[in-house]
Protein backbone atom coordinates (compact mmCIF):
# COMPACT_ATOMS: atom_id res chain seq x y z
CA UNK A 1 0.00 0.00 0.00
CA UNK A 2 2.81 2.30 1.13
CA UNK A 3 4.73 2.45 -2.49
CA UNK A 4 1.50 2.90 -4.08
CA UNK A 5 0.62 6.00 -1.91
CA UNK A 6 4.22 7.56 -1.69
CA UNK A 7 4.47 8.77 -5.16
CA UNK A 8 0.68 10.77 -4.89
CA UNK A 9 1.65 11.78 -1.01
CA UNK A 10 1.85 15.28 -2.23
CA UNK A 11 -1.57 15.64 -4.06
CA UNK A 12 -3.11 13.51 -1.11
CA UNK A 13 -1.62 16.14 1.79
CA UNK A 14 -2.71 18.59 -0.87
CA UNK A 15 -6.37 17.77 -0.61
CA UNK A 16 -6.25 17.18 3.13
CA UNK A 17 -5.00 20.73 3.97
CA UNK A 18 -7.44 22.33 2.02
CA UNK A 19 -10.62 20.05 3.85
CA UNK A 20 -8.95 21.65 6.88
CA UNK A 21 -9.65 25.28 5.96
CA UNK A 22 -12.81 24.48 3.73
CA UNK A 23 -14.29 22.46 6.05
CA UNK A 24 -13.76 24.54 9.15
CA UNK A 25 -14.80 27.70 6.72
CA UNK A 26 -18.44 26.05 6.18
CA UNK A 27 -18.92 25.65 9.73
CA UNK A 28 -17.56 29.04 11.06
CA UNK A 29 -20.16 31.03 8.29
CA UNK A 30 -23.08 29.27 9.63
CA UNK A 31 -21.92 30.15 13.43
CA UNK A 32 -20.41 33.54 12.13
CA UNK A 33 -23.81 34.53 10.41
CA UNK A 34 -26.28 33.21 13.64
CA UNK A 35 -24.06 35.27 15.88
CA UNK A 36 -24.38 38.10 13.66
CA UNK A 37 -27.95 38.11 13.88
CA UNK A 38 -28.80 36.62 9.76
CA UNK A 39 -32.25 34.70 10.17
CA UNK A 40 -32.23 31.42 9.41
CA UNK A 41 -33.84 31.77 6.34
CA UNK A 42 -30.89 34.04 5.22
CA UNK A 43 -28.00 31.58 6.65
CA UNK A 44 -30.54 28.77 4.60
CA UNK A 45 -30.06 30.79 1.21
CA UNK A 46 -25.81 31.28 2.20
CA UNK A 47 -25.93 27.28 2.19
CA UNK A 48 -27.39 27.42 -1.16
CA UNK A 49 -25.37 29.80 -2.80
CA UNK A 50 -22.39 27.44 -1.77
CA UNK A 51 -23.86 24.73 -3.71
CA UNK A 52 -24.87 26.88 -6.77
CA UNK A 53 -21.41 28.03 -6.77
CA UNK A 54 -20.73 24.00 -7.22
CA UNK A 55 -22.85 23.34 -9.48
CA UNK A 56 -21.94 26.17 -11.83
CA UNK A 57 -18.04 25.46 -11.06
CA UNK A 58 -19.01 22.83 -12.82
CA UNK A 59 -19.36 24.58 -16.21
CA UNK A 60 -16.44 27.47 -14.95
CA UNK A 61 -13.76 25.60 -14.17
CA UNK A 62 -12.89 23.11 -17.03
CA UNK A 63 -11.76 26.03 -19.65
CA UNK A 64 -9.87 27.85 -16.84
CA UNK A 65 -7.73 24.39 -16.22
CA UNK A 66 -8.01 24.09 -19.81
CA UNK A 67 -6.10 27.53 -20.57
CA UNK A 68 -4.07 27.66 -17.79
CA UNK A 69 -2.92 24.20 -16.62
CA UNK A 70 -3.21 22.59 -13.93
CA UNK A 71 -0.41 23.81 -11.20
CA UNK A 72 -1.75 27.71 -12.31
CA UNK A 73 -5.13 26.68 -11.70
CA UNK A 74 -4.88 25.41 -8.50
CA UNK A 75 -2.88 27.96 -7.69
CA UNK A 76 -5.18 30.58 -9.13
CA UNK A 77 -8.11 28.81 -7.12
CA UNK A 78 -6.58 28.61 -4.03
CA UNK A 79 -6.28 32.86 -4.07
CA UNK A 80 -10.09 32.90 -5.03
CA UNK A 81 -10.80 30.77 -1.98
CA UNK A 82 -8.57 31.95 0.54
CA UNK A 83 -9.63 35.80 -0.39
CA UNK A 84 -13.15 34.88 0.01
CA UNK A 85 -12.02 33.29 3.50
CA UNK A 86 -11.04 36.58 4.82
CA UNK A 87 -13.56 38.98 3.18
CA UNK A 88 -15.73 37.23 5.21
CA UNK A 89 -14.59 38.43 8.26
CA UNK A 90 -13.99 42.10 6.93
CA UNK A 91 -17.37 42.76 5.23
CA UNK A 92 -20.56 41.52 7.34
CA UNK A 93 -23.42 41.38 5.02
CA UNK A 94 -25.47 38.64 3.98
CA UNK A 95 -25.94 39.56 0.02
CA UNK A 96 -22.02 40.08 -0.19
CA UNK A 97 -21.33 37.02 1.44
CA UNK A 98 -23.48 35.25 -0.69
CA UNK A 99 -21.51 36.07 -3.65
CA UNK A 100 -18.25 34.65 -1.60
CA UNK A 101 -20.24 31.38 -1.27
CA UNK A 102 -20.29 31.29 -5.08
CA UNK A 103 -16.57 31.78 -5.43
CA UNK A 104 -15.76 29.98 -2.38
CA UNK A 105 -18.12 26.77 -4.39
CA UNK A 106 -16.95 27.27 -7.59
CA UNK A 107 -12.79 27.49 -6.70
CA UNK A 108 -13.31 24.03 -4.57
CA UNK A 109 -14.44 22.32 -7.94
CA UNK A 110 -11.55 23.31 -9.29
CA UNK A 111 -9.43 22.40 -6.42
CA UNK A 112 -11.02 18.82 -6.57
CA UNK A 113 -10.75 18.43 -10.31
CA UNK A 114 -7.03 19.60 -10.48
CA UNK A 115 -6.63 16.67 -7.70
CA UNK A 116 -8.67 13.77 -8.94
CA UNK A 117 -7.22 14.02 -12.25
CA UNK A 118 -4.04 14.11 -11.85
CA UNK A 119 -4.73 11.09 -8.68
CA UNK A 120 -5.96 9.38 -11.82
CA UNK A 121 -3.39 10.16 -14.38
CA UNK A 122 -0.84 9.02 -11.78
CA UNK A 123 -2.42 5.66 -10.50
CA UNK A 124 -2.15 2.31 -12.22
CA UNK A 125 -5.75 1.00 -13.28
CA UNK A 126 -5.23 -2.05 -10.75
CA UNK A 127 -3.99 0.87 -7.78
CA UNK A 128 -7.41 2.59 -8.51
CA UNK A 129 -9.42 0.79 -5.51
CA UNK A 130 -6.21 1.38 -3.23
CA UNK A 131 -6.31 5.13 -4.39
CA UNK A 132 -9.92 5.68 -3.84
CA UNK A 133 -10.36 4.20 -0.72
CA UNK A 134 -7.26 6.21 0.61
CA UNK A 135 -8.91 9.24 -0.89
CA UNK A 136 -12.11 8.74 0.65
CA UNK A 137 -10.44 7.81 4.16
CA UNK A 138 -8.18 11.22 3.69
CA UNK A 139 -11.39 13.47 2.88
CA UNK A 140 -13.83 12.47 5.66
CA UNK A 141 -10.53 12.82 8.21
CA UNK A 142 -9.80 16.50 7.33
CA UNK A 143 -13.76 17.04 7.40
CA UNK A 144 -13.98 15.29 10.70
CA UNK A 145 -10.57 17.58 12.18
CA UNK A 146 -11.63 20.67 10.59
CA UNK A 147 -14.15 20.75 13.03
CA UNK A 148 -12.35 20.30 16.23
CA UNK A 149 -10.60 23.79 15.24
CA UNK A 150 -13.64 25.09 16.40
CA UNK A 151 -12.15 25.04 19.79
CA UNK A 152 -9.09 27.57 18.98
CA UNK A 153 -11.76 30.34 19.18
CA UNK A 154 -14.64 32.12 19.14
CA UNK A 155 -16.27 32.40 15.32
CA UNK A 156 -17.16 36.00 16.28
CA UNK A 157 -13.17 36.82 15.80
CA UNK A 158 -10.92 36.78 13.07
CA UNK A 159 -8.82 34.10 14.27
CA UNK A 160 -10.88 30.89 13.15
CA UNK A 161 -11.31 32.77 9.25
CA UNK A 162 -7.38 33.80 9.49
CA UNK A 163 -7.11 29.67 10.02
CA UNK A 164 -9.20 28.36 7.42
CA UNK A 165 -7.73 30.57 5.16
CA UNK A 166 -4.22 29.55 5.71
CA UNK A 167 -4.79 25.59 5.33
CA UNK A 168 -5.84 27.02 1.84
CA UNK A 169 -2.91 28.74 1.42
CA UNK A 170 -0.66 26.46 2.63
CA UNK A 171 -2.92 23.44 0.42
CA UNK A 172 -0.63 24.93 -2.54
CA UNK A 173 2.54 23.72 -1.39
CA UNK A 174 2.78 20.02 -2.01
CA UNK A 175 0.84 20.89 -5.37
CA UNK A 176 2.88 23.71 -6.39
CA UNK A 177 5.96 21.71 -6.37
CA UNK A 178 5.22 18.72 -7.55
CA UNK A 179 6.57 17.48 -10.88
CA UNK A 180 4.02 14.90 -12.75
CA UNK A 181 3.12 15.85 -15.68
CA UNK A 182 -0.28 17.69 -16.33
CA UNK A 183 -2.91 15.08 -17.47
CA UNK A 184 -5.21 15.95 -19.95
CA UNK A 185 -8.75 16.73 -19.68
CA UNK A 186 -11.72 14.19 -21.30
CA UNK A 187 -14.35 14.89 -23.21
CA UNK A 188 -18.17 15.77 -20.84
CA UNK A 189 -20.43 13.12 -20.84
CA UNK A 190 -24.16 14.40 -21.70
CA UNK A 191 -26.63 13.50 -18.56
CA UNK A 192 -29.54 11.49 -19.29
CA UNK A 193 -32.02 11.99 -17.07
CA UNK A 194 -34.62 10.09 -18.99
CA UNK A 195 -32.43 7.00 -18.98
CA UNK A 196 -32.00 7.22 -15.07
CA UNK A 197 -35.37 7.05 -14.68
CA UNK A 198 -36.28 4.11 -16.69
CA UNK A 199 -33.27 1.91 -15.90
CA UNK A 200 -33.27 2.92 -11.89
CA UNK A 201 -36.24 4.97 -10.79
CA UNK A 202 -34.54 4.17 -7.21
CA UNK A 203 -31.33 6.40 -8.04
CA UNK A 204 -32.83 9.19 -9.27
CA UNK A 205 -35.23 9.66 -6.37
CA UNK A 206 -32.03 8.40 -4.73
CA UNK A 207 -30.18 11.78 -5.66
CA UNK A 208 -32.61 14.02 -5.12
CA UNK A 209 -33.54 12.86 -1.06
CA UNK A 210 -29.56 12.89 -0.63
CA UNK A 211 -29.12 16.12 -2.22
CA UNK A 212 -31.91 17.42 -0.29
CA UNK A 213 -31.24 16.11 2.80
CA UNK A 214 -26.53 16.42 2.96
CA UNK A 215 -26.83 20.25 1.26
CA UNK A 216 -28.69 21.36 4.47
CA UNK A 217 -26.88 18.96 6.69
CA UNK A 218 -23.63 20.39 5.61
CA UNK A 219 -24.87 24.74 5.78
CA UNK A 220 -27.06 24.67 8.71
CA UNK A 221 -26.36 21.59 11.00
CA UNK A 222 -23.83 24.39 12.95
CA UNK A 223 -26.85 26.95 13.22
CA UNK A 224 -28.90 24.08 14.44
CA UNK A 225 -26.06 23.32 17.78
CA UNK A 226 -26.22 27.09 18.40
CA UNK A 227 -29.46 27.16 18.55
CA UNK A 228 -30.06 24.26 21.15
CA UNK A 229 -27.02 25.91 23.42
CA UNK A 230 -24.43 24.05 22.64
CA UNK A 231 -20.65 26.12 22.50
CA UNK A 232 -18.35 25.95 19.78
CA UNK A 233 -16.66 22.36 20.82
CA UNK A 234 -20.04 20.81 21.05
CA UNK A 235 -20.42 21.77 17.63
CA UNK A 236 -17.42 20.90 16.50
CA UNK A 237 -17.90 17.52 18.26
CA UNK A 238 -21.86 17.36 16.73
CA UNK A 239 -20.38 17.37 13.62
CA UNK A 240 -18.27 15.07 13.93
CA UNK A 241 -20.08 12.66 14.93
CA UNK A 242 -22.20 12.81 11.71
CA UNK A 243 -19.14 12.50 9.62
CA UNK A 244 -17.75 9.59 11.86
CA UNK A 245 -20.77 7.71 11.95
CA UNK A 246 -20.32 8.43 8.08
CA UNK A 247 -17.33 6.65 7.96
CA UNK A 248 -18.01 4.11 10.01
CA UNK A 249 -21.37 2.68 8.88
CA UNK A 250 -20.85 2.96 4.74
CA UNK A 251 -18.82 -0.22 4.73
CA UNK A 252 -21.71 -2.28 6.77
CA UNK A 253 -24.37 -0.74 4.30
CA UNK A 254 -22.61 -1.13 1.55
CA UNK A 255 -21.77 -5.07 2.11
CA UNK A 256 -25.33 -5.24 3.13
CA UNK A 257 -26.08 -3.47 -0.13
CA UNK A 258 -23.63 -5.82 -2.21
CA UNK A 259 -25.43 -8.94 -0.73
CA UNK A 260 -29.55 -8.49 -2.28
CA UNK A 261 -31.66 -6.35 -3.78
CA UNK A 262 -30.29 -2.66 -3.50
CA UNK A 263 -33.43 -1.11 -3.36
CA UNK A 264 -34.18 -2.98 0.11
CA UNK A 265 -30.27 -1.32 0.83
CA UNK A 266 -32.02 2.05 -0.12
CA UNK A 267 -35.03 1.63 1.75
CA UNK A 268 -33.27 0.21 5.03
CA UNK A 269 -30.66 2.81 4.92
CA UNK A 270 -32.96 6.12 3.89
CA UNK A 271 -35.81 4.57 6.29
CA UNK A 272 -32.89 4.81 9.41
CA UNK A 273 -31.48 8.27 8.28
CA UNK A 274 -35.43 9.36 8.32
CA UNK A 275 -35.60 7.95 12.56
CA UNK A 276 -32.56 9.43 13.38
CA UNK A 277 -33.76 12.85 12.42
CA UNK A 278 -37.18 12.67 13.49
CA UNK A 279 -35.63 11.56 17.22
CA UNK A 280 -33.58 14.30 17.20
CA UNK A 281 -36.11 16.56 16.76
CA UNK A 282 -38.37 14.93 19.27
CA UNK A 283 -35.77 14.01 21.56
CA UNK A 284 -33.15 16.53 21.11
CA UNK A 285 -33.30 18.30 24.44
CA UNK A 286 -32.41 15.44 26.06
CA UNK A 287 -28.58 14.63 27.07
CA UNK A 288 -26.58 13.33 23.81
CA UNK A 289 -29.70 12.19 21.79
CA UNK A 290 -28.47 14.83 19.27
CA UNK A 291 -24.89 13.25 19.13
CA UNK A 292 -26.13 9.68 19.09
CA UNK A 293 -28.74 10.33 16.71
CA UNK A 294 -26.50 12.56 14.22
CA UNK A 295 -24.49 9.55 14.37
CA UNK A 296 -26.88 7.26 13.03
CA UNK A 297 -27.75 9.46 10.55
CA UNK A 298 -24.47 10.41 9.08
CA UNK A 299 -24.00 6.34 9.24
CA UNK A 300 -27.14 5.89 6.95
CA UNK A 301 -27.24 8.91 4.61
CA UNK A 302 -23.69 9.18 3.69
CA UNK A 303 -24.59 5.21 2.60
CA UNK A 304 -27.02 6.59 0.31
CA UNK A 305 -25.49 8.61 -2.33
CA UNK A 306 -22.77 5.49 -3.13
CA UNK A 307 -25.48 3.05 -3.07
CA UNK A 308 -27.59 5.40 -5.61
CA UNK A 309 -24.49 4.66 -7.53
CA UNK A 310 -23.94 1.04 -7.08
CA UNK A 311 -27.76 0.56 -7.70
CA UNK A 312 -27.62 2.80 -11.19
CA UNK A 313 -24.88 1.08 -12.48
CA UNK A 314 -26.61 -2.57 -12.12
CA UNK A 315 -28.73 -1.12 -14.47
CA UNK A 316 -26.88 -0.05 -17.40
CA UNK A 317 -24.36 -1.37 -19.85
CA UNK A 318 -20.54 -0.14 -19.52
CA UNK A 319 -21.46 2.83 -22.61
CA UNK A 320 -23.82 3.72 -20.17
CA UNK A 321 -21.95 4.37 -16.57
CA UNK A 322 -20.50 8.13 -16.89
CA UNK A 323 -23.43 9.37 -18.13
CA UNK A 324 -25.62 7.76 -15.91
CA UNK A 325 -23.22 8.56 -13.13
CA UNK A 326 -23.20 11.96 -14.19
CA UNK A 327 -26.68 12.55 -14.32
CA UNK A 328 -26.77 11.54 -10.66
CA UNK A 329 -24.40 14.08 -9.81
CA UNK A 330 -26.71 16.51 -11.00
CA UNK A 331 -29.76 15.23 -9.71
CA UNK A 332 -27.39 15.32 -6.60
CA UNK A 333 -26.77 18.78 -7.14
CA UNK A 334 -30.07 20.09 -7.71
CA UNK A 335 -30.95 18.48 -4.71
CA UNK A 336 -28.07 20.04 -2.38
CA UNK A 337 -28.50 23.35 -3.69
CA UNK A 338 -32.49 23.60 -3.06
CA UNK A 339 -32.00 21.52 0.26
CA UNK A 340 -30.53 24.68 2.56
CA UNK A 341 -33.07 27.40 1.24
CA UNK A 342 -35.93 25.33 2.50
CA UNK A 343 -34.66 23.89 5.81
CA UNK A 344 -33.59 27.52 6.65
CA UNK A 345 -36.89 28.69 5.59
CA UNK A 346 -38.66 25.86 7.64
CA UNK A 347 -36.16 26.85 11.08
CA UNK A 348 -37.66 30.33 10.80
CA UNK A 349 -40.87 29.38 10.92
CA UNK A 350 -40.93 26.18 13.62
CA UNK A 351 -37.67 26.79 15.31
CA UNK A 352 -34.06 24.82 15.35
CA UNK A 353 -35.93 21.41 15.38
CA UNK A 354 -36.65 21.91 11.80
CA UNK A 355 -33.52 20.71 11.28
CA UNK A 356 -33.03 17.16 12.29
CA UNK A 357 -36.70 17.01 11.30
CA UNK A 358 -36.11 18.23 7.28
CA UNK A 359 -32.56 15.80 6.96
CA UNK A 360 -34.90 13.23 8.07
CA UNK A 361 -38.01 13.86 6.50
CA UNK A 362 -36.37 14.64 3.04
CA UNK A 363 -35.42 10.56 2.78
CA UNK A 364 -39.23 9.23 3.54
CA UNK A 365 -40.47 9.62 -0.52
CA UNK A 366 -37.28 7.85 -0.70
CA UNK A 367 -37.86 4.76 1.83
CA UNK A 368 -41.52 4.72 0.82
CA UNK A 369 -41.05 4.33 -2.65
CA UNK A 370 -38.15 1.84 -2.62
CA UNK A 371 -39.82 -0.20 -0.26
CA UNK A 372 -42.81 0.01 -3.14
CA UNK A 373 -40.38 -1.07 -5.66
CA UNK A 374 -38.92 -3.89 -3.64
CA UNK A 375 -42.47 -5.81 -2.99
CA UNK A 376 -43.91 -5.15 -6.21
CA UNK A 377 -41.32 -5.69 -8.97
CA UNK A 378 -38.01 -8.00 -9.01
CA UNK A 379 -34.65 -6.09 -9.49
CA UNK A 380 -32.68 -7.22 -12.65
CA UNK A 381 -29.24 -6.82 -13.14
CA UNK A 382 -27.76 -6.16 -17.10
CA UNK A 383 -24.20 -7.80 -17.53
CA UNK A 384 -22.79 -7.92 -13.68
CA UNK A 385 -23.69 -6.49 -10.53
CA UNK A 386 -21.55 -3.21 -9.38
CA UNK A 387 -19.44 -3.09 -6.06
CA UNK A 388 -20.38 -0.70 -3.45
CA UNK A 389 -17.95 1.91 -3.11
CA UNK A 390 -17.74 4.25 -0.63
CA UNK A 391 -17.71 8.00 -2.20
CA UNK A 392 -18.41 11.65 -1.66
CA UNK A 393 -19.61 14.10 -3.73
CA UNK A 394 -16.80 16.14 -4.95
CA UNK A 395 -16.13 16.73 -8.49
CA UNK A 396 -16.95 14.88 -11.74
CA UNK A 397 -13.21 13.64 -12.05
CA UNK A 398 -13.87 11.14 -9.34
CA UNK A 399 -15.89 9.24 -11.29
CA UNK A 400 -13.42 8.19 -13.97
CA UNK A 401 -12.22 5.96 -11.14
CA UNK A 402 -15.37 4.14 -10.33
CA UNK A 403 -16.57 3.96 -13.83
CA UNK A 404 -15.53 2.30 -17.36
CA UNK A 405 -14.32 4.90 -20.11
CA UNK A 406 -17.38 6.26 -22.14
CA UNK A 407 -17.98 5.77 -25.54
CA UNK A 408 -17.35 8.24 -28.19
CA UNK A 409 -20.80 8.10 -28.60
CA UNK A 410 -21.50 9.78 -25.27
CA UNK A 411 -19.17 12.27 -25.21
CA UNK A 412 -19.18 16.02 -26.86
CA UNK A 413 -16.40 17.49 -27.95
CA UNK A 414 -14.58 20.36 -26.46
CA UNK A 415 -15.69 22.65 -28.98
CA UNK A 416 -19.45 21.75 -28.70
CA UNK A 417 -21.42 23.94 -26.56
CA UNK A 418 -24.17 22.29 -24.13
CA UNK A 419 -27.14 20.46 -25.31
CA UNK A 420 -28.76 22.08 -22.53
CA UNK A 421 -28.13 24.94 -19.32
CA UNK A 422 -28.05 21.39 -16.67
CA UNK A 423 -25.88 19.47 -19.33
CA UNK A 424 -22.98 18.83 -16.64
CA UNK A 425 -19.35 18.71 -17.27
CA UNK A 426 -17.48 19.90 -20.46
CA UNK A 427 -14.84 17.07 -21.05
CA UNK A 428 -12.30 17.03 -24.02
CA UNK A 429 -10.21 14.10 -25.45
CA UNK A 430 -9.71 11.63 -23.31
CA UNK A 431 -5.89 10.59 -22.72
CA UNK A 432 -6.77 8.89 -19.49
CA UNK A 433 -9.98 7.30 -17.70
CA UNK A 434 -8.41 9.50 -15.10
CA UNK A 435 -9.12 12.83 -16.62
CA UNK A 436 -13.06 11.65 -18.14
CA UNK A 437 -14.21 11.48 -14.71
CA UNK A 438 -12.54 14.64 -13.96
CA UNK A 439 -14.62 16.88 -16.16
CA UNK A 440 -17.97 14.76 -15.92
CA UNK A 441 -18.73 16.89 -12.53
CA UNK A 442 -22.00 16.91 -11.16
CA UNK A 443 -24.35 19.30 -12.37
CA UNK A 444 -21.49 21.02 -14.70
CA UNK A 445 -18.42 20.29 -16.58
CA UNK A 446 -15.06 19.27 -15.32
CA UNK A 447 -12.10 20.13 -17.85
CA UNK A 448 -12.40 19.50 -21.61
CA UNK A 449 -8.71 19.12 -23.44
CA UNK A 450 -8.73 21.19 -26.90
CA UNK A 451 -8.20 17.76 -28.97
CA UNK A 452 -10.49 16.07 -29.97
CA UNK A 453 -11.87 12.91 -28.13
CA UNK A 454 -10.32 9.47 -29.57
CA UNK A 455 -11.63 6.02 -28.29
CA UNK A 456 -9.12 4.54 -25.54
CA UNK A 457 -8.06 1.44 -26.41
CA UNK A 458 -9.56 -1.97 -24.33
CA UNK A 459 -7.41 -3.17 -21.56
CA UNK A 460 -5.57 -5.64 -22.99
CA UNK A 461 -6.32 -9.28 -20.77
CA UNK A 462 -4.10 -8.88 -18.06
CA UNK A 463 -4.69 -4.94 -17.31
CA UNK A 464 -7.50 -3.77 -14.86
CA UNK A 465 -10.22 -1.70 -16.49
CA UNK A 466 -10.81 1.45 -14.44
CA UNK A 467 -14.46 0.63 -14.30
CA UNK A 468 -13.45 -2.95 -12.06
CA UNK A 469 -13.32 -0.55 -9.06
CA UNK A 470 -18.00 -0.38 -9.51
CA UNK A 471 -18.68 -2.82 -12.15
CA UNK A 472 -16.34 -6.01 -13.13
CA UNK A 473 -15.41 -6.72 -16.49
CA UNK A 474 -18.25 -8.65 -17.98
CA UNK A 475 -17.99 -12.77 -18.09
CA UNK A 476 -17.44 -14.63 -21.27
CA UNK A 477 -21.17 -15.39 -21.08
CA UNK A 478 -22.66 -12.13 -19.75
CA UNK A 479 -26.69 -12.82 -18.60
CA UNK A 480 -29.49 -10.68 -16.79
CA UNK A 481 -28.89 -11.46 -13.18
CA UNK A 482 -31.41 -10.88 -10.31
CA UNK A 483 -31.02 -9.81 -6.76
CA UNK A 484 -30.50 -13.75 -5.69
CA UNK A 485 -28.10 -14.30 -8.32
CA UNK A 486 -26.07 -11.70 -7.07
CA UNK A 487 -26.34 -13.15 -2.70
CA UNK A 488 -25.81 -16.65 -4.09
CA UNK A 489 -22.39 -14.97 -5.71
Amino acid sequence: MLPTLIPIGALLSGIALLLLGSGLLNTVVSLRGSLEGFSDTVLGLIGSTYFLGFFLGTFVAPPLIRRMGHIRAFAFFGATVAACILLHALIIHPWFWMGLRVLTGVGLVGFYAVIESWLNDQTAPERRGQVFAAYMVVNLAALAGAQQMLRLDTPMNFTLFAVAAIFVCVSLLPVTMTRFPQPQIAARARPRLGMIWRAAPAAFVGALSSGLSMGAFWSLTPVYGERIGLDAAGIGLLMTAAIVGGALLQWPMGRFSDAGDRRLALGVAASGAAVAGVVVALLGHLPHVPLAGLFVYGGMAFAIYPIVVAHLVDHLRHDQILSGNTGVLFLHGLGAAAGPSIAGALMGWIGALALPLHLGLAFVPLALFCILLFRRTQDEIVDEPAQFTPMMRTSATVLEMVSPDAPEADTLSATAPPADPGEPLPQAAPASAAEEAATAASPGATTSAATTPTAEPAPSSGEADPGALLKPPPSSAPTTGTAESRAAD
